[in-house]
């Protein structure tokens, strides 16, 4: 059976299906953006597995295995024949190859790539496995991309302004969309972040693509971000080559923005408003937060996130003013209303 290097098995990936074989909860954690889930062994399974090959010996782990491996034969058979078909049925290529890998490309991929193979499969093997993938995963975020920065005070509608710009054939990378949180302490309401790892592999694989779909001499748009977004942290060297870009900061009214907040997150409960006023506290300072609270607890929102837009506000210029050279880099574009639309042009029109 063919195996192939991380580069080659993601090109591969475009067209064939990616089959994960480790446990559930392996895959729960952290997998390769678009595989699949079909485990060899449950996490309990492996836990015994592991056990025995570490206090008995690996003979005795493999003839474990096997009988936890048997019955499943078919059904994972099945499962594959199943997959192929319903992406065929979606227009995908009818032959029947899959792209197959483990943690370390060792036993529990190579039992499954030999039973599908014998079945009539073409199977091609992950050299190195996840792990190996881990590897190319952390490897491009040190390269030396070139990159535009959208900036602005929160409240500039900077999110909806990038999606703007990929309409116009602008190459963007969301970090905010992958990282399923906006960055404020309101970010994360309706969504649950991804683990840190599983952050990365889709960081990666939008960095690749990014570069693949770049224009010669054009450049990566990218949100001016915290190093910090909710729970996850943005890998230092990707995140020091983004501070080093130049900012295109959209100067926008602070009432302008005030409404904008206030109509986006006005709407949700109260409890969370509260909470995530309180999550702020050490930095906001007990009085305003004190203030805050009474204020939306008197249905006075925009009162409220008054006090909270001039805290992010000074926050924002202060990282701001940490960056390398930022009056250098730094284009300022006055904008009269939180609009992407109208935004988006006053940026394609000054670069």
């Amino acid at each position: 059976m063919p195996k192939v290097n991380v580069a080659e098995f993601l090109t591969l990936a475009q067209h064939h299906p990616i089959i994960d074989v480790r446990s559930p909860g392996e895959y729960a954690h952290a997998h390769i953006p678009g595989a699949i889930s079909l485990p060899l062994f449950t996490d309990e399974e492996r836990k015994v597995v592991g056990t025995a090959y570490k206090q008995q010996s690996r003979e005795d782990a493999i003839k474990i295995g096997l009988d936890y491996y048997g019955p499943k034969m078919r059904k994972i058979v099945e499962e594959v024949e199943q997959l192929l078909h319903s992406r065929q049925h979606k227009g995908g290529p009818e032959e029947k190859w899959v792209l197959l890998h483990c943690w370390r490309g060792g036993m529990r991929s190579a039992a499954v790539a030999w039973l599908l193979e014998l079945y009539g499969f073409k199977v091609f093997l992950l050299i190195g496995g996840y792990k190996a993938y881990r590897n190319w995963v952390l490897a491009q975020f040190e390269k030396p991309y070139s990159f535009k920065v959208l900036g602005g005070y929160t409240g500039s509608g900077k999110t909806e302004a990038l999606h703007q710009l990929r309409s116009t054939g602008k190459v963007i990378i969301d970090l905010e969309g992958i990282a399923r949180h906006k960055g404020s302490a309101f970010g994360g309401f309706g969504q649950m972040q991804p683990s840190q790892e599983m952050f990365e592999n889709e960081l990666a694989g939008k960095l690749l693509a990014a570069q693949a779909a770049l224009p010669d001499g054009s450049k990566i748009w990218v949100e001016d971000e915290s190093q910090r977004i909710g729970g996850i942290n943005l890998p230092n060297a990707l995140w020091h080559t983004i501070r080093q870009a130049r900012v295109y900061f959209l100067d926008i009214p602070f009432d302008a923005r005030l409404d904008f907040i206030t109509r986006n997150y006005g709407k949700h409960k109260m409890e969370e408003l509260v909470n995530a006023v309180i999550r702020i506290q050490k930095r906001l300072g007990n009085e305003s937060t004190k203030n805050a609270i009474n204020l939306l607890l008197e249905g006075r929102h925009r009162d409220a996130f008054a006090i909270l837009l001039r805290y992010y506000d000074k926050y924002y210029k202060s990282s701001l003013q940490k960056r390398e050279n930022v009056e250098q880099l730094t284009t300022v574009i006055p904008a009269e209303v939180v609009d992407a639309e109208v935004n988006r042009w006053l940026l394609i029109s000054l670069n």
